[in-house]
C-alpha cells in the first residue's frame, strides 16, 4: 500500500476515535474536560481535541491526492477509497451534530440524500464506461462543508463575538451546495439515467 492510500486509511481509522470523543459521556464518569471562555462564549476542551482531529483528517484529503498526482501514485483502490473516507468523515460530524440539534435535520438529510444520489449515478456512469470525476460544485461542497465543521466545533468563534451567525450561514449554505452539484451531476448522466435500453 503506497503512502497516499495509507493516508487515507488514517482519516478512516481516526473517524470512530472522532466519534468516541465526541459523545463520550464524560460527566457520567465525573471527568471535568474543561473549557476556555472567550467574552460570554465557552469552547470545550473536548471541541478543541475533536477539532484538532478533524483538521488533521482533513489535512490528509488534501495531502494524499497532492501525492498521489505528483508522484503518479494514483490507484484503482485509492480512487474508490478516498472519496468513500471524505464522506465518511464529513458525514458523520454532521450527524453527531444533528444528533445534539445543533445542526436543522433536515439540511443534513439533503446532503446525505445527495451524496447517495450521486454515488449511485457514478455507479451507473462507471457501469457504461464513463467516469464522472469530481466537478467545481463538487469540490465547493466538500472545502464549505470542512469549514463549516470547523465553525460549528468553534462555537462561531471569532464571529459569535460579534453576534454575527457565520455558522448557521455556512450551514444552509453547504446544504445549498450540496443540493445544486447533485443535480449537477444528474444534468452529466442524464442521458445514461434516462435511456430506455
Amino acid at each position: 500500500m503506497n503512502l497516499p492510500n495509507r493516508l487515507t486509511m488514517v482519516r478512516i481509522i481516526l473517524i470512530p476515535l472522532i466519534v468516541l470523543i465526541f459523545m463520550f459521556p464524560f460527566a457520567q464518569f465525573n471527568i471535568n474536560v474543561g473549557q476556555m471562555t472567550f467574552g460570554a462564549v465557552t469552547l470545550t476542551y473536548r471541541n478543541i481535541v475533536v477539532l484538532a482531529l478533524f483538521a488533521f483528517a482533513s489535512f490528509t484529503d488534501f495531502l494524499d491526492g497532492y501525492i498521489a498526482r505528483k508522484h503518479n501514485l494514483v490507484t484503482s483502490f485509492g480512487k474508490f477509497a478516498d472519496p468513500i473516507a471524505d464522506k465518511l468523515l464529513v458525514n458523520t460530524m454532521f450527524i453527531l451534530f444533528a444528533w445534539q440539534g445543533i445542526v436543522p435535520v433536515v439540511a443534513v438529510l439533503l446532503m446525505l440524500w445527495r451524496d447517495t444520489a450521486v454515488d449511485g449515478i457514478r455507479m451507473i456512469a462507471n457501469g457504461k464506461g464513463r467516469v464522472m470525476a469530481a466537478g467545481y460544485l463538487g469540490k465547493i461542497k466538500t472545502v464549505s462543508q470542512m469549514f463549516t465543521i470547523i465553525f460549528i466545533l468553534l462555537n462561531n468563534l471569532p464571529f459569535e463575538l460579534y453576534n454575527l451567525p457565520v455558522t448557521s450561514l455556512m450551514i444552509w449554505f453547504s446544504t445549498f451546495i450540496s443540493v445544486i452539484s447533485g443535480i449537477s451531476y444528474f444534468l452529466q448522466a442524464k442521458d445514461l439515467l434516462l435511456e430506455t435500453k
